[in-house]
């Protein structure tokens, strides 16, 4: 038993759940706390942020890179409604977040105090654990079950901090019960569920793997199952990286960020094996074919699509059962088709990479980027059109981690998740991919990046266009309104907020700027990095929809698909003409 504020004595709760940094901006009500970090500032790492929805945004990045909670905290009034936009991001994203928030001490509480706000109906929609402490002394029990229930629920969890209770002197005794945070048993999967699935796939044609966010983690497992089955796999956006994605059996993705293989596999598949995941895109995908659901939540089977048959558990060890049945598939023109056609893409995208003739294609920047990218490499991707380029674009092919803003969908998540990279996956090199509509909500955290020595290396895909939004209002016939954005050098910007800078506008640009930053990390700079690319402003192929198959579409369709997006059709045949020239007449 030691005595302590408590303050003090929550931030040593956090110590033994084992965080090592926490992300925030000081105020009044919160203050107390903030000197409790202090006092343990030799076991976590505070990190001043300029804004705290960056704060809570790289909370929730920690813990996508991770699997450990974020934590980020903000001050009655202002700091604390600051905060939800990060918080929003974890809970639709399903990871563990806590958020500690101050408020007025408990004597001016109801009574029209400065920055006094009714916090705990705020918190109640986003968060999975909402309390207000009303004692000192249950401050360090009210942090451990909040941490608890942020991890058992995958969700945020809220605590507030009236001001008065975080300055008390407590006796503060340290839990001894173990910081367990995942289940450490194994699952046995029903044998009727294996069999189920074995003859659904022996009866498919064309059976296909969608792996969602909870195969995160068992990349061998699936690709065994892949291998051992010869079915191609796609994943959920936010799944990226759940293969290797230059696994010949990877095929890509669906919808406004996929690929042409990922949208024509859709088209031709009769089976799905849709697994880990409550993808709300799923509703587009076409009628009448079979789909397995796996998912250890009853409440997501089902709840985007409806589905044939359902499998209540763990997808890791749903795939080993059906790995240890030994039974396999024969490689089929299905398979082979498929790898064709992803093939086919990656010498397109390879193609756009090595033109410049009217202007940067981003693809040439995430070919850089590829280059020379390293295992542990973590990469935080904004949200808009920039999110396609990172998807198509960034190597995830050993073990490199990949953030993004996936059902929430808010722009300025890139360089928040950058400082997350950089603080919990320090083996890595810590990328940032924003456009420049979303990179200039959150800019001035350079400063936070420069302050604690971080290198991260931040690309800007400059056209001065919220080009997500241009699109829509183009293909929904409205007037372009809004959408233009005043441009900014950012490589300016970013020395002046003691980062370096670079611009790019041609390949011969970004040949001479990524050799300078590869020199630069080998000497151990320390200092940020912003790429401003300024890109051309063409739309990115639309995935969504890609009528290349004249049998499907017809040959005018194909035609004006064609020409727009400058597609040469005899290097991207259909899969629908693959599967034909192979006698696989669907």
């Amino acid at each position: 038993m030691t005595k302590m504020i408590a303050g003090q004595a929550l931030v040593k709760v956090l110590e033994d759940w084992g965080v090592d940094h926490i992300y925030g901006v000081p105020g009044g009500s919160i203050n107390h706390t903030v000197e409790g970090l202090y006092l343990e500032k030799d076991k976590i790492k505070y990190i001043q942020v300029r804004h705290e929805e960056v704060g809570a945004i790289a909370a929730s990045a920690d813990a996508k890179f991770t699997g450990k909670i974020g934590v980020a905290f903000g001050s009655a009034g202002p700091g604390a409604t600051h905060l939800f936009n990060g918080l929003y991001d974890a809970k639709m994203d399903h990871v563990p977040v806590l958020a500690l928030v101050g408020q007025v001490p408990q004597e001016n509480m109801n009574t029209n105090y400065f920055q006094e706000m009714d916090e705990g109906p705020m918190f109640e929609d986003v968060a999975v654990y909402n309390r207000t402490v009303t004692t000192s002394e249950q401050i360090p029990y009210v942090i451990n079950q909040a941490i608890r229930e942020a991890y058992r629920q995958n969700g945020v969890a809220v605590v507030i901090l009236p001001e008065n209770l975080t300055t008390e002197e407590i006796d503060y005794v340290p839990a001894k019960t173990p910081k367990i945070v995942k289940n450490n048993y194994s699952q046995k999967i029903d044998q009727k569920d294996i069999d189920n699935t074995l003859k659904l796939l022996k009866e498919a044609k064309h059976p296909l793997v969608y792996a969602g966010r909870g195969l995160l983690g068992a990349k061998e497992v699936l690709t065994k199952f892949s291998e051992q089955f010869n079915i191609p796999v796609m994943n959920t956006v936010p799944a990226t990286g759940v293969i290797s994605t230059d696994h010949p059996n990877f095929i890509g993705t669906f919808g406004r960020l996929g690929s042409k293989s990922g949208f024509e596999a859709l088209q031709h598949t009769d089976l799905i094996l849709f697994i880990g995941s409550e993808f709300p895109f799923a509703r587009f995908w076409p009628e009448g074919v079979k789909i397995i659901d796996v998912n250890n939540n009853p409440y997501d089977i089902g709840k985007t699509v409806d589905v044939d048959y359902a499998v209540i558990a763990d997808a890791k060890s749903y795939l080993q059962a059906l790995i240890d049945t030994k039974e396999t598939l024969p490689t089929s023109t299905w398979l082979k088709a498929n790898q064709e056609n992803k093939a086919n893409w990656d010498k397109w995208l390879d193609k756009l990479a090595e033109d410049d003739s009217q202007g940067l294609n981003p693809e040439t920047v995430t070919k850089k980027i590829t280059e020379m990218a390293g295992p542990n490499d973590t990469y935080g991707v904004d949200t808009g059109n920039v999110s396609e380029f990172g998807v198509r674009g960034l190597p995830m092919n050993h073990n490199q981690r990949f953030a993004l803003s996936g059902l929430f969908a808010t722009m300025g998540f890139g360089l928040p998740a950058g400082l997350a990279g950089a603080l919990s996956v320090p083996e890595g090199q810590a990328w940032t991919l924003s456009g420049d509509g979303g990179f200039s909500m959150v800019a001035p955290d350079i400063i936070t990046e420069a302050r604690y020595g971080l290198p991260v290396i931040n690309v800007v895909l400059s056209n001065e266009r919220l080009g997500f939004i241009y699109y829509e209002q183009v293909a929904s016939k409205q007037h372009l309104y809004g959408v233009d954005l005043t441009g900014a050098d950012w490589a300016k910007v970013a020395e002046g907020l003691g980062g370096i800078g670079f611009t790019i506008k041609s390949i011969k640009d970004a040949d001479e700027v990524f050799a300078k930053i590869k020199e630069l990390q080998a000497s151990g700079n320390k200092k940020p990095i912003v790429v401003n690319a300024v890109i051309k402003q063409d739309d990115p192929v639309a995935t969504a929809f890609m009528p290349l198959d004249p049998k499907l579409y017809g040959q005018e369709a194909v035609d004006a698909y064609a020409k727009k997006y400058h597609i040469d059709v005899k290097e991207q045949p259909s899969l629908g003409e693959i599967l034909r020239a192979q006698g696989d007449n669907d």
